[in-house]
């Protein structure tokens, strides 16, 4: 088997070390690894397969001999580097928002739309954590029945936020244990406005003119992109939520065609990264608790819309670690799909 040159770019950050083990876990053929981040992570060393790489800083010459490029270092490097390495030949597969809707840039998830990879398209996003989860749930429902709507409402781990604010809500519940309620409002809150521990804030990145954050947007455009239906009409509410890692939405949709739960089931039990948890007289249903590491994206809750006399509208409740399928997992997915189909 032939193996590659391997760069993650953010290697130190919570999805690089996230990507180091996925590539690890999934025993991908590496013949080399490279790990690059920030000034301040300059020397750590990081283990991969049980051998130390030092963590280098990442410059124009450290983008040549590359096969594969991960990156999860944010949209600035994106921005100054990811086309850098494209000239040099390489694929980039980038977690950032930097390409999400350029046109010419694919938006992929491998169960939904492994077509749009092409192998002169060298550049290619990873989409947002809470985009993933929800269209690799939609797209068997979309292929049968036709979906003509979806209201989503997201209940997104701290995680999403990145290390900072792991660490921001970890010394936020301490702080809590320690003293009391009250002494949340004095904490150094360097990642939320508003303390995150024992509290639900219904806004994640900033407001556009719509009304809508720009976390909102990203899921209505993004899906449409990906699915290839501009026609899907998208409502979205994000809301960050105190949970240390694993996205939950609760997602309605209305369909062209009839769609029992019962047939909804059958679709989502025979599709590719999802399992099916919805058995809610005997308590199961997804929980982030015990979504946490795992690779797929679990679906329950699945009922008729009572509000509606037909039997077009169901609603359901999907959980996934965001830090796997909603970042790291999906970019090595992608990777995979490259050598899968020969584009690599």
């Amino acid at each position: 088997m032939k193996k590659y040159k391997v760069a993650v770019v953010g290697a130190t950050g919570a999805v690089g070390l996230e990507m180091i083990k996925m590539l690890e876990n999934k025993n991908f053929p590496i013949e080399s690894i490279k790990f690059f981040a920030s000034e301040r992570s300059i020397g750590k060393k990081l283990k991969y397969k049980n051998k130390n790489h030092t963590v280098e800083l990442l410059t124009k010459s450290g983008t040549k001999n590359i096969d594969i490029a991960l990156f999860s270092a944010g949209v600035k490097v994106s921005k100054e580097f990811a086309s850098i390495f494209v000239d040099n030949g390489s694929f980039v597969i980038d977690n950032s928002s930097a390409w999400r809707m350029d046109k010419n840039v694919p938006l992929i998830v491998p169960e939904v739309n492994p077509h749009d990879l092409k192998k002169e398209k060298k550049l290619i996003a990873n989409p947002n954590c809470s985009t993933i989860q929800m269209v690799v749930v939609l797209k068997p429902l979309h292929d049968f029945a036709k979906i003509k709507r979806v209201i989503v409402s997201t209940y997104q781990a701290v995680s999403g936020a990145g290390q900072k604010a792991i660490d921001e809500f970890k010394n936020q519940i301490k702080t809590w244990a320690i003293k009391d309620k009250k002494s949340l409002e004095s904490n150094n809150k360097s990642k939320f406005y508003y303390p995150i521990a024992f509290n639900l804030i219904p806004q994640i990145d900033a407001f556009t003119e719509n009304g809508y954050t720009k976390e909102e947007m990203k899921m209505t455009n993004e899906t449409k992109k990906i699915m290839g239906d501009s026609s899907i009409e998208i409502s979205a509410t994000c809301v960050r939520v105190p949970v240390f890692r694993s996205h939950s939405e609760n997602i309605w949709i209305e369909t062209e065609k009839s769609l029992s739960p019962e047939y909804a089931k059958i679709l989502l039990s025979k599709s590719n990264g999802i399992m099916l948890l919805d058995e809610p007289q005997k308590r199961k249903y997804p929980m982030p608790l015990f979504v946490e590491n795992t690779q797929v994206t679990y679906v329950g809750r699945i009922r008729s819309d009572i509000s509606k006399k037909n039997n077009n509208a169901l609603t359901f409740w999907i959980v996934s670690d965001n830090l796997l399928k909603g970042a790291a997992l999906n970019a090595v997915q992608i990777a995979e799909t490259l050598i899968q189909s020969r584009l690599l």
